[in-house]
């Protein structure tokens, strides 16, 4: 099992550049994954992309990798064509102003058009020094991952141990509940009829309260949504989303149970059973 939550960096310097890979996760019900990278080197998304998708199946995934150079492969050109052009222009606007200063050159070579640049970018040259790192990150990121992950399991299981404790109540309680249910209605009849009481009507009318507030099929269900949560975290190595509906399942027939309950005790382990499903919803949100 893996945790949605996770984080990797990596970072080197080189002869010509320092590089680093970063890689970030929090929860998300798809996987939502973002690649940052150099403008110049926007042609390797996809390819970045494919090996995040390889390895993460949900999450919010964000991956910077940065790029600093320590060598430059600028060529830089004057076109002195355009800069004869400014001169002259500069010399009319001196003459019609008066201005007989001496012109610098530092004016002419800042004008737009006079000085290029012009930068060559390597894209294969860079792949081959982010690709060490990232696979390297990306291994952290995953390990990082997975370890959380077993964490929340042995977390979940926990919290499931609670709430499978809550349904065992329910069990015992029930022929609690149709004896005191007969008790309470054999009691009302003597009080009417003395010792005259029929007990066939009695029996007939317990009977009917067992029908309205019986909730032994809830807990069966219950039961059966327990050990199929268990079974998705021992053996699905990716069991967020099944999880998620599993909690759905036992929601319902816990609240069935607490709508029908008309004791104290059990209306105590119903609270304490909803608590335990709560903590278990909010941990699973972030299993992968």
């Amino acid at each position: 099992m893996t945790s949605m939550t996770g984080y990797a960096y990596e970072e080197k310097s080189g002869d010509t550049a320092v590089v680093s890979v970063e890689i970030k996760s929090v929860n998300s019900r798809f996987l939502d994954l973002t690649i940052n990278l150099p403008p110049y080197l926007n042609q390797l998304e996809s390819y970045y992309r494919n090996k995040i998708s390889e390895k993460v199946l949900r999450g919010k995934v964000d991956v910077y990798i940065r790029v600093k150079e320590l060598e430059s492969d600028t060529e830089i050109s004057a076109d002195t064509g355009v800069a004869k052009s400014y001169l002259e222009a500069i010399k009319k606007v001196a003459q019609a102003t008066g201005y007989s200063t001496e012109i610098p050159l530092s004016l002419i070579i800042s004008q737009p058009g006079v000085l290029n640049s012009n930068k060559s970018y390597d894209v294969e040259k860079y792949k081959g020094l982010i690709d060490p790192l990232f696979d390297s990150a990306l291994k952290t990121f995953v390990s990082d991952r997975t370890r959380e992950g077993e964490n929340m399991k042995k977390d979940l299981l926990a919290k499931l141990s609670k709430l499978e404790e809550c349904a065992k109540f329910f069990v015992e309680w029930q022929p609690k509940m149709e004896e005191i249910f007969k008790e309470q209605i054999t009691s009302k009849f003597k009080e009417l009829l003395g010792e005259h009481a029929d007990e066939n009507r009695i029996m007939t009318e317990t009977a009917a309260m067992l029908v309205k507030y019986t909730i032994n099929e809830e807990i069966v269900r219950l039961n059966s949504h327990i050990s199929a949560m268990k079974n998705e975290l021992e053996n699905n190595p990716v069991p967020g989303k099944k999880l998620d509906f599993i909690c759905q399942e036992m929601n319902r027939e816990i609240n069935t149970i607490g709508s029908k309950n008309q004791f104290a005790e059990v209306g105590a382990m119903v609270i304490t059973a909803k608590d335990s499903l709560e903590n278990i919803r909010e941990q699973a949100k972030n299993v992968e």
